[in-house]
């Protein structure tokens, strides 16, 4: 990944929340067809990231396979209008900002049902925590979860190299980066004052 050096993102913290605000990874692992791009949640435990598949997903015939994780944070349009600098020199031009982790390790396959129940309890359990009343795998008939277990296999990744990239205006002065910030609150799309949060967190870890 082009990572210029004021955008390389190395805090430990930093990198593992941003995996766990935005679990949903896409996994690129190469196959006998060529490159292959599946997307799935992780949940972080120890070290590694774990997820589940179905039974006929190719990643669960690629036991010992390197793969890249890739973990997208917020991001969002930024217009040069909202640049103090634009309206004094004129030289400016758009961009994008945004925030991403790739984690890069070695895929373990496992078909252990007791292990894929902890990981479906954990994964739900994470995912309803925000629900007025959350669901849990033990609200499911047994019969209908063992019946599940069996089509799934697990999916473990062992963290071997972690790369973060987060561009949040660091290049540009004091003055850009409070417009932009200004700006995506402003415009309110999307994820725009989730991305301005992470800029001011950006800008407090730089003080």
């Amino acid at each position: 990944m082009y990572t210029p050096s004021y955008f390389r993102e190395t805090r430990d913290e930093a990198l593992q929340r941003l995996i766990h605000d935005y679990p949903f990874a896409t996994v690129v692992a190469q196959t006998s067809a060529g490159l292959s791009a599946n997307h799935l949640p992780f949940e972080q435990v120890d070290g590694a990231l774990h997820g589940h598949v179905a039974g006929g997903n190719e990643l669960a015939q690629m036991d010992g396979a390197d793969v890249l994780l890739i973990f997208r944070g917020p991001d969002g349009y930024i217009s040069p209008n909202w640049y103090p600098t634009k309206h004094q020199t004129g030289r400016e031009v758009p961009t994008w900002n945004y925030a991403v982790v790739h984690v890069h390790g070695r895929l373990k396959v496992i078909k252990d049902a007791q292990w894929l129940r902890r990981l479906l309890e954990t994964l739900t359990d994470h995912h309803e925590a925000g629900q007025p009343r959350p669901w849990h795998v033990g609200d499911a008939p047994e019969d209908h979860i063992t019946s599940s277990l069996r089509g799934i296999v697990g999916l473990e990744v062992i963290i071997e190299r972690i790369e973060g990239k987060f561009k949040l205006s660091q290049n540009h002065p004091d003055g850009n980066r409070a417009g932009v910030i200004e700006g995506l609150r402003q415009r309110d799309a999307d994820r725009d004052r989730e991305l301005a949060e992470w800029m001011l967190r950006q800008e407090a870890a730089r003080t």
